[in-house]
């Protein structure tokens, strides 16, 4: 059986290609994580579902042995815990507690409070533009940055410092990735504790004083790792989701009303999200997937973009339709550790569309459409995205 490496997937110039290929390996096939350790990676979309919600596979790294995956990420020991143990990588009961915390602080209502707000931002930012521009780095990136600021209670003043830690996570030095981390964990801890007994209206105050029935709390230890999972999550796949939304709409010349934006905005995260892999599972006991066998403490990584384009689940899966109605897409994950941000997502970057396509209705592409490159990493995410508004 051959052994696909993961990290060529990062650096492909053709993620779609390399997917197409990957997938037609079987629905789980051998891979390679980042450190070279054996793990198997799950594209089939029924195989997908099963390793999201089957309790013989755990999303806890310290229930196996094979993988470091701290290490693999170059996160020193020190801060590694704060940056590894996120809401994701939890089991039952632990997250079962933790969710249901958190999930009392960031509510549907939070959510649906702010939208008025993303509305005044998106306007603002789409004010005064000049005719040709960088959509990512006018609009799709300042766009989640302040919502997400603002919804957790980061003064404005220190998003050039924090996002620069966060930039510094993803940085091919080891000692740039050691600052980044520790910067952002001793930020975080700073903030909160200057919160704490405050009692302001934001989300990062409200996780610092809610409680269960029983009168349980999260830890300062769980208050920083989640602090920081949020603020980074909360921006990083919105920005990905809002401009490759808008590369799909000016490359297919796609003619969308108000009324069509949710369920295109359903078929973009299907087609061209920005979560292209899931956090990392392992097997509790030998499981029997796929038509192979995971032994016990083997690693399994969800591939939520090959799972996308099954066509064992999606009709004419390499497609991009706008109006799909079946689209059980993996987008946010699935199960009990679906994205916590997938509504606050969904209302910036239908927000975003619907307001932009109204306001700039000739917007075009300022270069060629083989022009616009991609980043390599763990998310799809474009480079840039140069645009110009064509006069009426």
């Amino acid at each position: 059986m051959s052994m696909t490496h993961l990290i060529d997937l990062l650096t492909a110039p053709d993620r779609d290609a390399f997917l197409t290929k990957l997938a037609a390996e079987g629905p789980v096939s051998r891979g390679v994580y980042l450190d070279g350790t054996p793990l198997w990676l799950v594209t089939g979309h029924t195989e997908s579902l099963t390793v999201l919600t089957d309790p013989r596979f755990s999303s806890d790294p310290t229930k196996q042995s094979q993988l470091d995956v701290a290490s693999a990420a170059g996160l020193p020991e020190d801060v590694a815990p704060y940056l590894m143990r996120t809401l994701g990588a939890y089991d039952p009961p632990d997250h079962t507690r933790v969710r249901r915390l958190v999930s009392r602080a960031f509510t549907a209502r939070r959510v649906e409070r702010l939208r008025p707000r993303i509305q005044q931002i998106t306007d603002e930012l789409l004010d005064g533009l000049p005719e040709e521009f960088d959509l990512i780095e006018r609009f799709a990136y300042p766009l989640p940055i302040q919502v997400i600021c603002e919804l957790l209670g980061v003064p404005g003043e220190d998003r050039d410092t924090w996002r620069g830690w966060a930039g510094d996570l993803t940085a091919p030095d080891p000692a740039r990735i050691a600052a980044g981390a520790r910067g952002l964990v001793a930020y975080m801890a700073r903030l909160l504790a200057c919160k704490a007994g405050q009692g302001g209206e934001d989300l990062l105050s409200a996780l610092i004083t809610v409680r269960d029935d029983d009168g349980d709390r999260l830890s300062e230890h769980e208050l920083i790792a989640l602090s920081i999972s949020i603020l980074i999550a909360g921006h990083e796949t919105t920005v990905g989701l809002i401009s490759q939304s808008v590369h799909l709409i000016l490359t297919r010349s796609l003619k969308l009303g108000d009324d069509d934006i949710a369920r295109a905005v359903e078929e973009f995260l299907r087609y061209s999200g920005p979560a292209e892999i899931a956090v990392l599972r392992y097997a509790l006991e030998p499981v029997e997937l796929g038509g192979v066998t995971i032994s016990a403490g083997e690693a399994v990584q969800v591939v939520y973009a090959a799972a996308n384009r099954d066509p064992g689940r999606f009709d004419r899966p390499h497609q991009l339709d706008p109006h799909r109605a079946d689209n059980a897409h993996l987008g946010f994950g699935h199960g009990i550790h679906y994205c916590l941000g997938a509504a606050l997502a969904r209302a910036e970057t239908e927000i975003a569309l619907s307001t932009l396509l109204r306001r700039l209705p000739g917007l075009e592409l300022a270069v060629p459409a083989d022009q616009v490159g991609w980043r390599p990493g763990m998310q799809r995410a474009l480079a840039a995205l140069p645009v110009r508004v064509r006069p009426s």
